[in-house]
């Protein structure tokens, strides 16, 4: 996201300056409120945001409202009913997770039978595109009749999915299948995968199309993932932020972003 963000500043130097500040991981929730308020005191005029936590990062993008500051949403979408309760709403501009999660879930009930054993690798607790993609998964599993035996949180992170997959597999040593939440954890499962031998008999799949895994699904170690196009969210954001702050809109509407199943015949056509 920061990549395309600058990429895109650098085509369009003279419309805005573009301050990018990001966290070491996805668990520093403290960072980034810090850095929210960096950016109220230095008075931006407004705010692209891909908050860590759906509901922690409200009251710091709230200051920044009511300092005059056009807050805009992306990539994980802030829980409406904290908006509620703080009394401030700010326009979404993303993907539908559970909708991409289901592209990916129902493509891979077609590689397995019916009633077979299937884990799910869920996001940060709490974080509303981990909520939204384990619902994606899950519709698409009850859709196919699968039989989930375990959805445990590896946090998002390479080497917590390594351990809980592990975990996993001695726990259902039949297992089938494992959706991995993001394609970070897809990598942590085909590893754990791999050391025990059983990479053939489970299939994975992930979510957000990143290199490492387009080569593990050329390779047939993954079997699908799903592309929401990280670098150009960022993008849809600021030129959604630029629109605003040049119509002067208070109040803008949500605004869905594509998110595409990528598989080896869509990698195939890519090449």
């Amino acid at each position: 996201m920061e990549k395309g963000a600058r990429e895109y500043q650098g085509e369009h130097s003279g419309d805005f300056d573009l301050i990018s500040n990001g966290i070491k991981n996805e668990t520093d929730v403290a960072k980034q409120i810090d850095l929210v308020e960096q950016m109220v005191a230095q008075r931006v005029d407004a705010i692209v945001i891909a908050p860590a936590d759906s509901k922690s990062l409200i009251p710091a993008c709230k200051k920044a409202h009511d300092a005059g500051i056009l807050v805009i949403n992306i990539d994980n979408k802030f829980d409406a009913a904290t908006m509620a309760d703080q009394k401030v709403k700010f326009p979404f501009v993303g993907p539908d997770n559970r909708k991409g999660a289901r592209l990916v879930g129902d493509y891979l009930a077609k590689q397995v039978a019916p009633q077979s054993k299937v884990a799910i690798l869920e996001g940060i607790p709490g974080a509303y595109n981990a909520i939204q993609r384990k619902l994606g998964f899950e519709d698409a599993i009850k859709e196919a009749k699968l039989d989930l035996v375990s959805s445990q949180s590896a946090e998002w992170e390479t080497d917590k999915a390594n351990q809980v997959t592990s975990g996993i597999i001695t726990q259902h040593p039949d297992l089938n299948a494992l959706m991995a939440a993001n394609d970070n954890m897809a990598l942590g499962a085909v590893s754990a995968l791999k050391s025990a031998g059983k990479l053939k008999a489970v299939k994975v799949v992930g979510f957000d199309n990143i290199s490492a895994v387009q080569q593990l699904i050329r390779q047939g170690e993954i079997v699908a993932t799903a592309d929401q196009h990280a670098d150009k969210l960022a993008v849809f954001g600021i030129q959604y932020a630029l629109e605003g702050l040049k119509n002067k809109s208070a109040d803008l509407p949500n605004k869905e972003t594509p998110v595409d199943l990528i598989t080896a015949e869509t990698l195939g056509q890519k090449k």
